[in-house]
């Protein structure tokens, strides 16, 4: 019997069709502007607590359109922006750093859907709106840091071997080491062969010298590892902000894309991922005199720092404790009500704080806050951009009783710096600076604008389409055309599924298929025809049609997906998004076209005698 499918294929294609429509019915509704509210804690946000908080927004005049309460999550959905970005404001000074409080889009997909695990596609940079930044890693400064942490290594070494030097200075690239006695230099060599064996070792003609040096394979690495500990700390503050669907990709040696899809707050977004802020704990010189390190005589263990007011103060050139020990922080205030920072240490940091309170009761301690700005100067009509270090400190307290694991830090100047900094501690700090050297940003009516021209461009070429092969192949173009809307339906519940994100190239690759999937329908078609012009009936000339046009359709599907994998393959960001949508495209046009068509068409014509084909 030709023309006739047996029930289980029916039930496949009915099955696959229904199961597209629920999974992309959610995308034919809109998002509310939203505000989430979410711990930063362990304990999450309780149900009084909830309660309280949607007083206050109602005690502000605005209505919320709807107030979620999940999972100690809150979600405040508004009609409209204004609204949004009043109770944003609102609730980021109410709830203090412990609280994440986050601008969003939230889907308005039905719970029953939801309920069957349907939801929207996530929409990019392109389409939604959001910002885009480059970041430039300053790998000079991250190969100095190092340089840096040799230097101190170097130090503490040379005391721990109780061996006599004069100085440990960087210059000009080298780690210079002085002793006090040339005799001392073969032990100098022995130490620095066990503990130090990747430096790069130069004895000049000074018996009582020993130049080191970062070796290049190691500055190699340094920088390689800045580049990926800046990518995770950036992701880690990117949760932070509380960003669905973030884009951070490293572009070359040297640079890391930040996309922040939806992102409304661009001036923190700004402020959290380009700022570069830590502490450093350090014991005060109360020995020598400030008054002669502000005239240039600094002593060699000591450094000379300035306090926020500008007094000079001496400060000892050791460490106690830097950001990288610190393991969490949270913002508050001390019992005076001035802000501050609530600091935890991890193992190696608790232990040299509590080493070092432990003989320095009654002493002072300094906190340095460490801070490096970009700001772009006019110089010869040139903008010219300015890197700059900022240390200051902040707090300078005595040391009143032995501690380590957790304290307080005071002295910011203000609760939003206290959230800043808390936020950027926990985070991590960045490996080396970096430096924002592009920022757009794509506005949500850019966006919808966007998805209006998309939508426009993809409804025109359908309708042309539709057209065309109504008028053309009549019964047999209607079904091609139902072929057609069945397989957008498929590559969208895909896209679904997968929670990918849809971008402007991806609306091109899903009209792209369209096209295709119509050329399938085309050759079968016109293998028909000339079927029927060589005298065949018309249920053979469908059967040897669909037969013959299969290989042809087949071969050209084939060849297009082999481009698409290698697309998919070698190409990156809105690239890959369309070779995405173009294989599932074509996967999907290769069942539509051959067997949706086929079924529709066995429905119509199989099974009876036929005397003439629309066609």
């Amino acid at each position: 019997m030709q023309n006739h499918f047996p029930l289980w294929k029916n039930l496949l294609v009915l099955i696959v069709f229904g199961i597209g429509i629920i999974y992309s019915l959610p995308n034919m509704y809109g998002d509310d502007p939203s505000v989430q509210v979410s711990s930063t804690q362990s304990a999450k946000i309780a149900q009084e607590q909830a309660n309280q908080i949607k007083s206050e927004i109602e005690a502000s005049g605005v209505t919320a359109k709807a107030f979620e309460f999940n999972d100690g999550r809150i979600l405040a959905r508004f009609s409209n922006t204004d609204d949004q970005l009043k109770v944003d404001d609102l609730l980021r000074d109410k709830m203090g750093s412990n609280y994440t409080v986050a601008l969003n889009l939230a889907p308005t997909t039905p719970a029953w859907l939801r309920a069957l695990g349907a939801n929207a596609m996530y929409l990019g940079l392109d389409l939604r709106g959001g910002v885009h930044f480059l970041l430039e890693v300053d790998m000079d400064a991250a190969a100095r840091q190092a340089e840096d942490r040799y230097n101190d290594d170097l130090r503490l070494a040379l005391r721990g071997a109780n061996m006599r030097y004069q100085s440990v200075t960087k210059n000009n690239g080298f780690i210079k080491i002085t002793l006090k006695s040339a005799a001392d230099k073969s032990a100098l060599l022995t130490l620095l062969d066990k503990d130090f064996r990747t430096l790069d070792i130069t004895e000049p003609e000074a018996q009582d010298q020993v130049w080191l040096k970062v070796s290049e394979k190691e500055v190699r690495e340094i920088k390689k590892f800045a580049v990926s500990q800046n990518m995770t700390t950036l992701r880690n503050r990117v949760n932070e902000l509380g960003v669905a669907e973030p884009v951070i990709q490293q572009q070359g040696d040297n640079r890391i894309m930040v996309q922040l899809p939806g992102v409304q707050d661009t001036t923190r977004a700004k402020e959290i991922l380009g700022t570069t802020a830590t502490l450093e704990y350090r014991l005060v010189d109360t020995e020598h005199d400030v008054r002669e390190a502000v005239a240039g005589r600094v002593p060699v263990n000591s450094r000379l720092y300035y306090e926020r007011n500008g007094n000079p103060i001496l400060l000892d050139r050791r460490v106690i404790v830097t950001g990288d020990q610190i393991v969490d922080a949270s913002s508050g205030q001390d019992e005076d009500g001035r802000p501050s920072v609530n600091i935890s240490l991890n193992g190696v940091g608790a232990a040299k704080m509590a080493k070092t309170t432990q003989v320095s009761v009654g002493k002072p301690m300094a906190v340095v806050f460490i801070e490096y700005k970009v700001d772009t100067r006019m110089v010869n009509g040139q903008k010219v951009r300015h890197k700059e270090k900022v240390e200051k400190v902040i707090n300078v307290a005595t040391i009143q009783g032995v501690f380590s694991k957790r304290f307080q830090t005071t002295g910011l100047d203000s609760p939003q710096e206290a959230r800043n900094l808390s936020l950027l501690l926990r985070a991590g700090a960045l490996a080396a600076p970096v430096d924002i050297v592009e920022e757009r940003t794509v506005g949500p009516s850019l966006g919808q604008d966007n998805i209006d021209k998309g939508m426009l461009s993809f409804v025109v070429g359908f309708a042309l389409v539709v057209l065309f092969m109504a008028v053309y192949y009549k019964l047999f173009g209607m079904i091609a055309n139902f072929a057609l809307a069945f397989n957008v339906v498929i590559v969208v519940a895909i896209l679904s599924m997968l929670q990918a994100t849809l971008t402007l190239p991806g609306i091109a690759g899903i009209i792209l298929t369209v096209g295709m999937s119509v050329d399938a329908n085309v050759l079968i078609f016109e293998r028909i025809k000339e079927e029927l012009r060589n005298g065949n009936t018309p249920q053979s000339a469908i059967f040897i049609g669909y037969e013959k046009a299969f290989a042809t359709i087949l071969d050209s599907h084939f060849t297009n997906l082999v481009v698409a994998v290698v697309l998919f393959a070698f190409g990156t960001g809105s690239v890959k998004g369309f070779a995405v949508t173009l294989i599932i495209g074509i996967l999907s046009s290769m069942f539509t076209a051959i067997t949706g068509t086929r079924m529709v068409i066995n429905w119509v014509y199989g099974n009876r005698r036929v005397g003439k084909l629309s066609i």
